[in-house]
């Protein structure tokens, strides 16, 4: 697709280090002439973000990617020539470029974070200005969080390391603790999905919020389904928290654990934002906190913001055990970063060896 060398990829990524600087650098990819106008237009505005150029195709916008370097690129998943997944499987492999799919197409967006782009936002209803009016705000917001994410040519954070035998025979004996709960945003549909392929299914049960759009939930859930060793869903209020099963979130309502006899169960309600996010990672781990800290563990990952570190720090003081993702293998070290400083990671890991870090917790 792109024949990049070591030291091309090398000179991006310091170019793209220089953003405090200066303004974001978008390209921006769709086959549909009036909507990337409408894009390139209303970004325009945004005294952060400048449009380098616009392309109609995978093929035209490789041309563009050489010539322009962009910062961030946003990509539809239903163009000609080529489809949008297969072009980001070819090109982020060899360039270090966050990409935010732009997409109406919800069944290819699970596919599309999976082969490495780092967000996505739904395209709107173009009969409805006030969903023209949001998509473009979240648009350009989630373009400001993308280009601040670290991306590895090769997609690292899909390495993985072998677990000790000590450490995966210890989940057969977890020492009372009854949940594992996981906060994550951006970048952090790759590394929950790193993080669940190398745990045993017999662990407590897990229950996760990623920041993610109603509708992608479901889709994240089943993919995890399939691909891990969990029975995966998008939960539903009263699911219970057991053993080789994890609960993901829906995307438009917040989760937190609820007492259900000797166990848990979750409850999933619509509500206000919380930290700018629905779901949120707080309201979760707060409700860990109140009601089983001593026998759950937090997990806090790679994300922008600080949703989730008072939820982890209130976890903690009530007994539970806390691991965060460091910052040479976040997407986003922010998160992670606000947790750390407020003291609410009792252990800091490499994303590859944080199953190995919450084996030994419990």
């Amino acid at each position: 697709m792109i024949d990049w060398n070591t030291e091309q990829a090398g000179s991006w990524r310091k170019e793209r280090e220089s953003l405090v600087t200066r303004k974001i650098r978008v390209l921006v990819v769709d086959d549909s002439l009036m909507f990337r106008e409408v894009m390139a237009r209303a970004l325009s505005a945004d005294d952060a973000i400048e449009i380098v150029g616009t392309a109609g195709d995978p093929f035209d916008a490789r041309d563009k990617l050489i010539a322009l370097r962009p910062d961030v690129m946003t990509c539809d998943v239903e163009m000609p020539k080529m489809n949008g997944i297969e072009f980001l499987r070819r090109l982020l492999p060899q360039v270090p470029l966050p990409v935010v799919v732009v997409s109406g197409a919800n069944d290819a967006v699970g596919e599309a974070m999976m082969v490495g782009a780092v967000d996505f936002v739904r395209k709107p209803d173009p009969h409805s200005p006030k969903s023209v009016e949001s998509f473009l705000r979240t648009l350009a917001a989630t373009i400001k969080s993308a280009a601040q994410a670290k991306i590895v040519p090769g997609n690292a954070s899909r390495q993985t390391t072998p677990l000790p035998h000590e450490a995966a025979t210890a989940a057969e004996t977890h020492s009372g603790r009854k949940l594992i709960a996981i906060g994550a945003s951006t970048g952090g549909t790759e590394a929950i999905f790193s993080v669940l392929k190398q745990l045993p299914d017999t662990i407590p049960g897990i229950v996760i919020v990623q920041h993610i759009p109603a509708g992608f939930s479901r889709m994240f859930a089943e993919r995890l389904n399939q691909t891990t060793g969990f029975e995966v869903k998008e939960a539903q209020s009263g699911d219970e928290v057991i053993s080789g099963r994890v609960l993901i979130a829906p995307g438009d309502r917040h989760m937190r654990v609820k007492k259900s006899g000797n166990g848990y169960r979750v409850e999933c309600f619509e509500g206000e934002k919380v930290n700018g996010h629905c779901p949120s990672v707080d309201v979760l781990f707060d409700s860990v906190a109140k009601l089983c800290a001593p026998e759950s563990v937090g997990v806090i990952l790679t994300g922008m913001g600080y949703d989730g570190a008072k939820g982890l720090l209130a976890m903690r003081r009530k007994g539970a055990r806390t691991v965060g993702q460091n910052e040479q293998s976040s997407v986003v070290y922010g998160m992670p970063r606000v947790a750390f400083e407020l003291g609410a990671v009792e252990k800091q890991s490499s994303l590859e060896y944080i199953p190995q870090a919450i084996l030994k917790m419990l």
